[in-house]
């Protein structure tokens, strides 16, 4: 019976054996069994099974690991992987035993750590060069299963292989802008590759857009949102030790073109059509431009109408016109991949674009002659319209009417030779051309030209000499040229060289800066020796050199410094103030003198010009005051000596103030003033005083004398009581010189004086202590009213006198005697 039931199941009735073997029981369930024996009487009773008996497989070991492989080796390890047992014995695998024996050796060693139930396995710490061979056992509950066949003999040493390459992309990739793609692969290779992403030569490096993706046996590299510029030839490598593989793949992102290149141009505009150009895109978006779509639209339109859309040249002929209309012409280039955004023109009338030939440029001329000259012009534009013939006029430069030189056409030639020149005249010539339209605008004047026969290269100068020199240059003079080969000299041309150089140089660089027959070389070096020579220059060139006679020693000539005074450098030099002082003189010397200008010794005032010619100086003072007059001096100075000259120089001006104003003997009416002539009387001698008095309770100046010469004046006619002020200027030719004033006012009252003594001085009256004493009135008062009297005594015999007190009456008791 089943142990969760309880019922029993009979199994058979026909055993005579000691044993039964029991079918279609349920694996994994449970069972009781019983059994009885029964003979003829009949059944005796049941023996049954003390426990319940699980229905399962019987348990074995398990049979041996499948599919043993080696998967690296190196000089020191080797990694195996393995596959489980088809079966496990009925007991679940509780671990593996990987097991090694060195070649040459019987007994398999272990080398699995306990309890491994990993499938692959790192053995490690091997001898570099020895052999091995492994095997892998199972294991379960019931024990260790018989180990897998051996691996073949494996020898430990590093494994090396070639890395391989198999790519998943062709040799080209077109691709649209905006859509991603990506390059991928395989490879393989010990040790392992290194992978390398190139574009164009450049190392591939990751951003937002760019992802690379590498792993042990793949590689890929992904661009998303492709753009232009991602075009190019994409290389991947694979490199190890052994060598290395490499891929390449020609990626182009395609898009529609940009813009055809303007402007615009219209070659050539009538009143039917126009014919225009451009230049193709910048960009042909990765694709040839297949065709441009070119569209016209009146300007007072809004429609634009189709011309073409089947062209590849640049140009097109916009047909179908109006006259007079003004239109834009548009333009759209087109590739595989669509239409670029449109040129637009800008805006052109349509009409008739003929019109006469431009002005020629400036005629040349050549090959003049006495009587005639060869005209030279270049062709101008024709105006639309072909040339049919050329004018050539001539005029007196000095006339104002042109004259044709022919009347028969010039043509096609751009050169005339003018006949039937007066000799000696000066001519202009110009060129007008011609077509059906008409004749065109005349070119500008040729330049000048005078008819005469051609000129020669002239004779070389006459007698070049140096005439004199300084410590850095040399004066050359010479004669004019004995021939001057008919033509003008126009000048001359200088050439130095150092004694022992082959090169000579130029002291000047064109003729004309030369027109005379004289010249300064400057720019020598002192105490070098150097060679002269002269070339005279004409219309035609130079003429052969004329050399100096002789080598020049560059360095100065001495000449002691002379001076030769101007009128204004007299012993004495008067100036009136607030002109201007002028100082001046012709100096020589060689080497020109240094200058040196000085008042009384020291540095002239900084308001002084002072200006050094290559022939004299000169000191200019403006606006002078009194303080600029004094002694001036001019030096001058070289190595061969000095001079100096001395003038005075007298600044005449308006006096300075007087000195020391004093008052004295002041009455009621008058007082007496009195003063010391300037320090400065301006340089002229002072005429008279100007005195002026004011009340000080006034503003008003009053003048009491003007014209004295006197250094004192009596002030008479003031007002008694009253205060005044006194002021006094002095005056020369030259004006009135500031005022010197009184400190302090000055009181119109007569001086006061001690009064006279009294008179009649007696007593009246004595007693032991007190004496009573009377007086009369003294003969004056000094002036001033009498305000009291000092009553005194003395003790007969002594010295002193004692004052009692002051009284204002004509009497006194003295007491405390």
């Amino acid at each position: 019976r089943e142990s969760d039931h309880r019922a029993w199941t009979p199994v058979t009735y026909t055993v005579t054996r000691q044993n039964a073997t029991i079918q279609g029981l349920i694996q994994g369930k449970a069972y009781f069994f019983r059994i009885a024996a029964e003979n003829i009487i009949g059944m005796g009773p049941f023996t049954e099974t003390t426990k319940e008996i699980l229905i399962r497989d019987p348990i074995t070991v398990p049979d041996r690991p499948e599919d043993l492989e080696v998967k690296a080796v190196t000089k020191n390890s080797v990694t195996l992987t393995w596959n489980p047992p088809k079966y496990n014995g009925g007991s679940d695998i509780t671990m593996y035993v990987l097991e090694s024996r060195l070649i040459g050796k019987d007994k398999f060693h272990k080398v699995t750590k306990e309890k491994m139930l990993d499938r692959k396995f790192t053995v490690e710490g091997l001898k570099e060069g020895d052999t091995y061979e492994f095997r892998v056992s199972a294991c379960n509950i019931v024990g260790q299963g018989k180990p897998s066949f051996c691996t073949k003999p494996i020898t430990c040493k590093d494994e090396i292989a070639p890395p391989t390459l198999d790519l998943d992309f062709r040799d080209k990739l077109i691709v649209r802008v905006g859509e991603a793609f990506s390059l991928t692969g395989r490879y393989s290779g010990k040790p392992a590759p290194k992978v390398t992403w190139l574009k164009d030569d450049i190392v591939v490096k990751e951003d937002d857009r760019i992802k690379i993706k590498t792993t042990p046996t793949t590689l890929c590299l992904g661009i998303v949102k492709s753009v232009r510029e991602d075009t190019g030839r994409y290389c991947v490598t694979v490199e190890n030790s052994t060598g290395s593989r490499k891929g390449f793949c020609q990626v182009h992102v395609v898009d529609r073109p940009s813009p055809p290149v303007g402007p615009v141009i219209f070659d050539e505009v009538f009143k039917d059509h126009m014919v225009v150009s451009w230049k193709p895109p910048l960009d042909d978006g990765g694709s040839e431009i297949t065709n441009y779509i070119i569209e016209k639209k009146d300007t007072h339109k809004d429609l634009w109408m189709p011309v073409t859309s089947a062209t590849v040249k640049t140009t097109c002929k916009i047909p179908k016109l109006l006259e007079g209309r003004e239109y834009q012409i548009r333009i759209y280039a087109e590739n595989l991949y669509g239409i670029s955004d449109p040129l637009i023109s800008d805006e052109m009338k349509a009409k008739d674009r003929f019109r006469v030939p431009d002005a020629p440029e400036q005629p040349i001329i050549k090959d003049v002659t006495k009587d005639s000259a060869v005209v030279v012009w270049n062709k101008p534009y024709d105006g639309g319209k072909p040339i049919t013939n050329y004018i050539v006029e001539k005029k007196e430069t000095m006339a104002t009417r042109w004259v044709k030189a022919t009347k028969d056409p010039i043509f096609p030639g751009t050169k005339f030779k003018v006949p039937d020149l007066l000799e000696g005249c000066q001519y202009e010539f110009r060129v007008s051309a011609e077509n059906e339209i008409g004749v065109g605008d005349p070119s500008p004047p040729s330049k000048p030209i005078f008819a005469r026969d051609p000129i020669a290269k002239p004779s070389p100068p006459v007698n070049p000499e140096a005439v004199d020199k300084t410590k850095n240059s040399v004066d050359l003079s010479w004669q004019p040229p004995r021939h001057d080969g008919n033509g003008k000299i126009i000048g001359y041309l200088i050439e130095f060289q150092k004694v022992g150089d082959e090169e000579w140089k130029q002291a000047n660089l064109t003729a004309d800066s030369c027109p005379e027959t004289n010249y300064k070389v400057t720019g020598l070096t002192e105490g070098l020796t150097y060679k002269f020579r002269v070339k005279a220059v004409n219309a035609a060139g130079e003429s052969d050199p004329a050399h100096v006679p002789d080598p020049v020693e560059v360095k100065d000539r001495l000449e002691p410094p002379e001076l030769i005074l101007d009128a204004n450098m007299a012993r004495e030099q008067h100036v009136k103030a607030g002109d201007t002082l002028r100082l001046s003189a012709v100096i020589k010397g060689v080497p020109f003198p240094k200058v040196t200008w000085k008042k009384e010794d020291h540095e002239v005032s900084p308001k002084a010009d002072i200006e050094v010619t290559g022939v004299g100086s000169k000191l200019e003072i403006r606006n002078t005051v009194h303080e600029d007059g004094g002694m001036y001096s001019l030096t001058v100075e070289n190595p061969a000596g000095s001079k100096t000259v001395s003038v005075k120089v007298v600044v005449l001006d308006k006096p300075g103030p007087p000195r020391n104003l004093n008052v004295s003997d002041v009455r009621s009416d008058s007082c007496y003033l009195t003063w010391m002539e300037p320090e400065d009387d301006g340089g002229s001698v002072i005429t008279n005083y100007v005195v002026e008095r004011k009340d000080v309770a006034s503003a008003q100046w009053v003048a009491i004398s003007s014209s004295s010469k006197k250094r004192s004046h009596l002030a008479k006619y003031l007002m008694e009581g009253t205060q005044y002020l006194f002021r006094v200027a002095a005056e020369n030719q030259y004006g009135r010189g500031p005022y010197v004033e009184t400190l302090k006012p000055i009181k119109a009252i007569d001086p006061l004086h001690p009064p006279g003594p009294p008179k009649n001085l007696h007593h009246v009256d004595v007693d032991k202590t007190e004496v009573s004493l009377v007086w009369n009135r003294p003969d004056r008062d000094g002036g001033a009213e009498i305000t009291g009297y000092l009553v005194e005594y003395q003790e007969d015999g002594a010295d002193e006198w004692t004052k009692f007190q002051t009284v204002p009456m004509l009497d006194c008791v003295v007491t405390g005697l």
